[in-house]
């Protein structure tokens, strides 16, 4: 999965040299933004969540520390794009964060991406082992499953899974709130990990939470209505 990147930096020729830097050398680096400002930053980072966030340190208006100061909270992984002779270069190297220095060398930002990368990774394990650790806590209903989207992780609470679709090799979740999530998994996976949450597979298309099921409709060769108004179609060896 890539990660998700941005570059703020004011120097037009300086943010177009480090994204070619990075989509020659840095493989799973997808820059997602780029921008000349902390302001324009900040409205960024708050927008789009980066994972990883190439600053300079000296932006119009507002510096690379400042920006970082006024955000509510800092969840990603920062490379300082920096001068030599700035003056932060020193509180920068004593708290042994990752920086590169302009001009661009290759080796160093390679070196710098590689531990960002790292970081990233443990920071998503340890997510998912308190996860895992929250969720045995909880009653049946709130539990949490990990869905694993195109571009994230995303957490949803059981009770809020209408039905799940088969797509191929893909599987569609409705949720209460009109949300649709497309899993790259089939549905038998999640037919093992939700049929003891009281879900039923009535369908070889279709996994219902049985919760959500407001009626069951004779006509027509039998279907279901959901509570939030859509049909499932139930197949002959689920009838019964």
């Amino acid at each position: 999965m890539n990660i998700k990147a941005i570059i703020a930096e004011d120097e037009q020729k300086n943010r177009e040299n480090l994204r070619q830097l990075l989509l020659k050398h840095c493989p799973g680096i997808d820059i997602i933004d780029c921008c000349s400002s902390a302001a324009e930053a900040y409205e960024i980072i708050v927008s789009l969540q980066p994972e990883l966030v190439f600053l300079d340190i000296e932006m119009p208006g507002s510096n690379g520390f400042s920006l970082l100061e006024n955000l509510p909270e800092i969840h990603f992984e920062v490379i300082f794009v920096t001068a030599y002779d700035h003056y932060g270069i020193q509180a920068i190297k004593f708290s042994a964060l990752d920086y590169i220095l302009k001009p661009t060398d290759i080796d160093e930002l390679i070196q710098a991406v590689t531990k960002a990368k790292k970081k990233i990774s443990t920071q998503a394990e340890n997510r998912q082992m308190l996860h895992l650790l929250q969720n045995n806590k909880l009653p049946d209903k709130h539990k949490t499953p990990a869905l694993s989207l195109a571009d994230k992780i995303e957490f949803i609470e059981i009770g809020s899974i209408v039905r799940c679709k088969a797509e191929n090799n893909y599987t569609t979740f409705y949720l209460k709130d009109g949300q649709q999530l497309v899993v790259s998994k089939t549905l038998k996976e999640f037919d093992e990990l939700l049929v003891p949450y009281h879900f039923l597979r009535v369908h070889q298309s279709h996994l219902i939470n049985l919760n959500e099921m407001k009626s069951y409709i004779k006509s027509d060769g039998g279907y279901i209505r959901m509570k939030d108004g859509s049909s499932v179609g139930i197949s002959r060896q689920h009838k019964e």
